[in-house]
């Protein structure tokens, strides 16, 4: 039998990396397990989606402090919660899942793949695929989209919850005592749930 393929596959060059960050919680196993495989993440937090702006506050500020922390390089993403909904105008009655989310997440992945460009950094990947509430094919096709928007980036697609980093996300979430947000960000994924149930 052949050996078994690694549940993470760095690609090829990928010395360094831009990381879409949606919050701390999705990125610290993911931070962690780059830093001690030989790949620099500059942490990229734009979320112009989330809403209202005391949450995106928190969320930024954790976010930073994680950075921080370990001393990797953290980039404040410009947050215009109103040209966002310009962008998603006509879906906000979309379900979790649906057209919307994938409209958002190539927005928030386009200007990610613009800020490796001009950081010139090649590869460039996201937080998002670390949620077991987000699609992955979602999540891929809008990367793919935004690689060939930007010319000269591509993007790491990567199921970010294997390997054991989902487990650890939940540990570091505890070890940090991060803050746990109870919905995706936006005004129309807000639901009530039970603290417990949520992991963003």
């Amino acid at each position: 039998m052949g050996r078994k393929q690694p549940a993470v596959v760095v690609p090829d060059g990928a010395a360094d990396v831009l990381l879409h960050a949606c919050c701390a919680p999705c990125s610290s196993a993911i931070v962690e397990w780059m830093l001690a495989n030989g790949v620099r993440p500059v942490i990229f937090y734009f979320n112009p989606n989330i809403y209202p702006f005391e949450e995106y506050v928190i969320r930024k500020e954790e976010s930073k402090r994680h950075a921080d922390s370990l001393r990797v390089e953290w980039i404040d993403g410009d947050y215009d919660h109103d040209d966002w909904l310009r962008v998603v105008k006509g879906m906000e009655k979309e379900p979790e899942r649906g057209m919307r989310c994938e409209c958002c997440f190539e927005c928030r992945l386009v200007a990610s793949a613009m800020e490796a460009k001009r950081r010139g950094i090649r590869y460039f990947t996201t937080t998002l695929a670390s949620s077991r509430w987000k699609s992955l094919e979602q999540i891929t096709r809008a990367g793919l989209a935004a690689q060939a928007k930007v010319e000269g980036t591509t993007f790491w697609a990567q199921n970010w919850r294997k390997g054991g980093l989902y487990e650890r996300r939940n540990q570091l979430l505890h070890e940090y005592a991060f803050y746990n947000q109870q919905y995706c960000g936006c005004e129309f994924s807000m639901r009530k749930q039970k603290p417990q149930e949520e992991d963003y």
